[in-house]
């Protein structure tokens, strides 16, 4: 578990909220490391589709993933819930790296938090392409 500064709630923008799943517990009777990522990936993409933003069958451009890491800093179990809060770090001509951070139900601090990136690259050729200004203005509004 990580010694660094607590990430907190006032760190986000944007919340959801997912519940365990019995499978989700490992060996060790706590939520195993890949389930975060798999909470990454659900809350960014969720959001995105809220946004308008991601179309998957036919949206022109689209986000590739093209780094995550995580920070563990507290075991989650099941049964339960977790609180996933997701806020914008950074903006760039065609990429944006998201802010995310795994909340035990009320909880101040983190129990994980990590960075998921994803570029904007057109459908076909799959080569980056600039954020369209839709997407900017939206990615702005959760910029932290």
């Amino acid at each position: 578990m990580s010694k660094a500064a607590p990430v907190t709630r006032d760190q986000f923008k944007v919340w959801r909220t997912f519940t365990t799943r019995w499978s989700d517990n490992d060996a060790y009777g706590h939520v195993n490391n890949t389930i975060y990522y798999q909470w990454f990936d659900s809350a960014v993409n969720a959001w995105l589709v809220e946004q308008d933003m991601l179309d998957i069958a036919h949206g022109d451009p689209i986000a590739l993933v093209v780094e995550t890491r995580c920070t563990y800093a507290a075991p989650l179990a099941f049964p339960g819930e977790v609180e996933v809060g997701l806020s914008i770090a950074e903006l760039g001509r065609s990429s944006m790296r998201y802010r995310i951070g795994i909340f035990a139900p009320g909880a101040a601090s983190a129990a994980a938090h990590g960075e998921f990136v994803h570029v904007a690259v057109d459908r076909a050729s799959r080569t980056p392409v600039s954020l369209p200004d839709a997407w900017r203005q939206k990615l702005e509004a959760i910029l932290a």
